[in-house]
């Protein structure tokens, strides 16, 4: 993973997606990087890829760790899904039921985890 992002870092970037209808890219991405990075501090292991292209990946939760191909287990959706799963503003269940989350696997529920609450 690149360079750590600070905790003033990411919840500026939080509150600039959160204030703007069509948030600068640079804020989006460090503001999905950042929630990406919680998830991997609060729930480490290497058994659900969690991704959020074009912006980043991480592998946490743990489990059976993952060497080659496809994980068994992924989570993908977009950067405003993840900020609002993340944050607590929209639960896994609605996002779910509205298709904008794709998950596969056993373990690919991250509701224990959610929200992270930064």
């Amino acid at each position: 993973m690149a360079r750590k992002i600070t905790a003033d870092e990411g919840r500026a970037a939080l509150a600039a997606v959160a204030a703007a209808e069509t948030p600068a890219r640079a804020e989006l991405a460090t503001a999905v990087r950042y929630l990406l990075q919680l998830l991997a501090e609060k729930a480490p292991g290497n058994s659900v890829e969690v991704r959020v292209p074009p912006f980043g990946a991480v592998q946490a939760i743990e489990g059976p760790r993952h060497t080659r191909g496809t994980p068994p287990n992924v989570v993908e959706t977009d950067a405003r899904t993840w900020i609002a799963l993340a944050t607590g503003a929209e639960s896994w269940t609605d996002a779910t039921a509205a298709g904008r989350i794709l998950a596969s696997g056993t373990r690919a529920d991250l509701t224990p985890v959610l929200p992270l609450r930064p």
